[in-house]
């Protein structure tokens, strides 16, 4: 007999189940339409025929279920195999809802429980056994870098020379960005001993506030994302704000600080408020200075300052009383249009600096021309300008850069021997309309542009993707290293990484793909492109090198917390215009995106090891949707205001997606990450990978995931709970010659130590604040340091700080400067 209370579970089961037979029924049969699975469907039915059955026919109700969860174990090996992920998702919602309905008092016919719910228990048990065997897979590639190339002593790092071993004199340590350093104190064997040596804080904090106190900083990025330079036993950095400041490399007691004070009008526009890197150099003896070695740094209000190293004050022969104008030769400069982020390359008496343009704004923005500057006085030099001819010239007096050009946001990096700085390029705004595009914009954007330092003149060009609709731009310049040739000589190489996932290397002299390293022009998808503009019918793929791009979607890599939201990400699959990737955005319907803007290795780039030919590089995966809309009913309807570029944009934005208006085109874009209701991506784990590869064999060493879930969750809830999906990231790894490699970037907090032959994580610390920084290390009185900013990322919504931590064998544990 049923008592009461059990009555009353009864009741209430079966009509929670009716509420999800009818949820999986009716939007499995709209999948089914849209020629999706037919899974769905059928567990609705299943479910709805157990729902109805409960109350009077209990046994039947228990067989169906289940039945259906033997079929759901089947059908998921089938889906996904051993993946748990994959697996997960299918399976715990119908497995959670088999223990509820394991409970005594449902669905009762006899005393004996075992021989009431048998059918049922042996379902569950036969679900949780196969999670519990795919618990134990790996998504690892768990290769070993071989004992000889551990101890490898290749040809020279080639950018190395001049830079003392304990010194980090630029923002990838040498001009060259391979982010390796070569020192040995640290190692696997002792790295259990590394601890906090100091910690300082900045005091350069994000200024929010609510309703009518809302600060600032309310609606912006607030980044945290510099990497400090150390120079004899001084770290130089700067914050969010734009501070400039000098720490002591043994204790990071504060020596200097400098705020240039940036416009406020520039400040509220700007969509991000970042700085990767200040810049070191030293005049040359033969010219005339009263300040010898500088620091320079952007200024969020379109300048650049120019400090002495030694003091802070702004060099006086720099300009105007040490600072330069970016907005020179720029015509109309909307605020918030044009910033820089990224330290300037500074070598030979020449800066040379880009900036960013703000994206998806209109046909019209700001020149994306890089210039060089005299490093001492601060006059314009030269500029290397697409648009004009010739492309590399000296604005007069009154006259404009060409406007709208492709911009080089990233950091740079140079080959001081050749002369050559290398330009890691975007494309002419808008991203995802090409229409208005002029031939030198196709010609050079989404590109690596090498010029001569000295006089700016395009020595090569090198394009990673033709016509580029996705913002598929260079977002980082190449990490140096020579290579044996086939001839028993040295190749002077560089490796380009892109958001693609692509690895590119080059011959860095030529811009020619490196022998061995070929490069070939694949067939890509190129239908649904809008009807005024074109794509390219192919893209330049490495034909040799591995990569980390991402396989191309299926509906099955749908994803979620629940198989509710699951089939929700599977109906705008398939809902959603998708052919792979470098499919074209298309007018009125969504866009599946993948990879997708943000990069599956974006500003940070990647590490090479020098010595032994290894290359390192962390990737995240995201996908987003892209849909144009034609503008001309949006500005009818007055939800967009109309803008002809003259003076301020009629309407700030508080970021750089969402709406993109598009000024000048005939459409705007509507773009996000692909989320579903719940706030999970619809593409499912692995987020976050951490991949070595061998550039001689050119075969992938070893790959983990990467990061973990603590502190991220469904509706932006953190639940603690550290599932190892890997993780989205944002900021670059290092290696040492001990043989260690250290990296922060993933959403979860921690700065990670990674054996570097096999890339087992062998040490963590917990950040205060999100980590989304490379970092460096440096030897000063006789101990190497590890040093990461710790200050947060806005994109990733990790905890905000205004930490720099450093670390040594057995540190000063909790010390503190400020």
């Amino acid at each position: 007999m049923i008592s009461g209370n059990g009555r009353l579970l009864t009741v209430i089961t079966s009509t929670l189940l009716a509420v999800v037979g009818l949820f999986l029924f009716f939007g499995g049969a709209e999948l089914l339409f849209l020629g999706g699975s037919w899974f769905y469907v059928l567990a609705g039915g299943v479910v709805l025929a157990a729902a109805a059955t409960g109350l009077q026919r209990p046994r039947l109700a228990k067989q169906l279920y289940a039945g259906l969860l033997v079929l759901s174990v089947i059908w998921a090996l089938f889906e996904s195999g051993l993946d748990i992920w994959g697996l997960e998702v299918r399976l715990v919602t119908l497995l959670l809802i088999g223990i509820w309905l394991l409970l005594p008092g449902i669905w009762r016919e006899h005393a004996d429980w075992m021989r009431d719910k048998r059918e049922l228990l042996g379902a569950v048990g036969f679900a949780f056994a196969v999670l519990l065997v795919a618990s134990f897979q790996s998504h690892s590639i768990n290769g070993v870098v071989p004992t000889d190339r551990m101890n490898a002593h290749g040809q020279p790092d080639p950018a190395a020379d001049g830079v003392p071993p304990g010194d980090w004199e630029a923002y990838g340590r040498t001009a060259g960005g391979d982010r390796y350093s070569p020192l040995a104190q640290i190692t696997p064997a002792n790295i259990g001993h590394l601890k906090r040596a100091w910690m300082t804080r900045t005091g350069d904090v994000q200024l929010l506030g609510e309703g009518v106190n809302a600060g600032p900083d309310r609606g912006h990025e607030f980044n945290l994302e510099v990497t400090p330079i150390k120079v004899g036993d001084t770290l130089y950095m700067c914050t969010p704000h734009s501070w400039v400041m000098a720490l002591d490399a043994a204790t990071g007691r504060i020596k200097w600080k400098f705020d240039p004070h940036p416009a406020a009008a520039d400040q509220a526009k700007n969509v991000y408020l970042s700085c990767r890197g200040v810049s070191y150099y030293r005049i040359p003896d033969e010219i005339q200075t009263s300040c010898r070695t500088r620091i320079y740094s952007p200024v969020a209000d379109v300048r650049m300052v120019a400090l002495d190293a030694e003091t802070g004050k702004p060099c006086e022969d720099f300009g105007d009383h040490g600072f330069i104008s970016l907005r020179d030769h720029m015509g109309n400069v909307p605020h918030g249009f044009h910033f820089v982020t990224s330290p300037p390359m500074v070598a030979k008496n020449r800066l040379v600096t880009g900036g960013w343009i703000f994206d998806n704004q209109a046909n019209f923005e700001p020149s994306g021309a890089v210039r060089g500057f005299d490093a001492t006085t601060g006059q314009l030099v030269w500029a290397w300008d697409a648009g004009h001819d010739p492309e590399t010239w000296t604005p007069g007096p009154g006259e404009e850069l060409t406007r709208d050009t492709p911009n080089g946001w990233g950091v740079y990096t140079a080959d001081l021997d050749l002369g050559l700085v290398y330009v890691p390029t975007g494309n002419a705004p808008p991203d995802n309309w090409g229409g208005s595009r002029r031939p030198f914009d196709d010609a050079t954007s989404s590109a690596l542009i090498a010029l001569d330092i000295v006089t700016g003149e395009r020595r090569w060009t090198f394009q990673t993707v033709h016509h580029d609709l996705w913002d598929m731009d260079i977002p980082a310049g190449p990490s140096l290293v020579n290579l044996p040739a086939p001839d028993g000589g040295v190749i002077p190489a560089l490796v380009q990484s892109t958001k693609r996932g692509e690895f590119f290397v080059l011959d860095r002299r030529t811009g020619q793909p490196a022998p061995g390293y070929p490069v070939e022009e694949r067939k890509v998808p190129t239908a649904g492109v809008a009807p005024d503009d074109h794509v390219s019918p192919t893209q330049p793929y490495p034909a040799n090198m591995p990569s980390v791009t991402p396989a191309d979607l299926t509906e099955s890599d749908m994803w979620g917390a629940t198989l509710f939201d699951q089939m929700i990400c599977r109906i705008q699959f398939r809902q959603t215009a998708y052919d792979g990737q470098f499919t074209p955005p298309h007018v009125g319907k969504d866009t599946i995106v993948y990879p997708a803007f943000y990069g599956i290795v974006d500003w940070q780039g990647v590490t090479v090891d020098p010595q032994r030919k290894l290359m390192f590089a962390n990737s995240a995966y995201m996908p987003f949707r892209i849909r144009l809309e034609k503008r001309n009913a949006i500005e009818k309807a007055g939800i967009l205001p109309k803008w002809n570029g003259k003076g301020e944009e009629p309407a700030a934005k508080g970021d750089a997606l969402a709406v993109s208006p598009d000024y000048g085109t005939p459409y705007i874009a509507y773009t996000a990450p692909w989320l579903n209701p719940i706030g999970i991506p619809c593409k499912g784990p692995i987020w976050g990978t951490l991949t070595a590869i061998d550039l001689l064999t050119k075969k992938i060493v070893w790959q983990h995931p990467v990061g973990t879930t603590r502190d991220t969750g469904p509706f932006g809830v953190h639940f603690n709970l550290p599932l190892h999906t890997g993780m989205f990231n944002i900021g670059g790894n290092i290696a040492t010659k001990g043989g260690v490699m250290f990296m922060g970037a993933t959403a979860d907090d921690y700065i990670r130590g990674f054996d570097l032959a096999t890339g087992d994580v062998i040490w963590r610390d917990r950040l205060p604040a999100g980590g989304q920084a490379t970092p460096m290390t440096y030897e000063i009185g006789g101990k190497q340091y590890v040093l990461i900013a710790a200050g947060g990322h806005g994109g990733l919504a990790t905890r905000s700080g205004d930490y720099i931590i450093a670390y040594t064998i057995d540190g000063n544990e909790g010390a503190a400067a400020r």
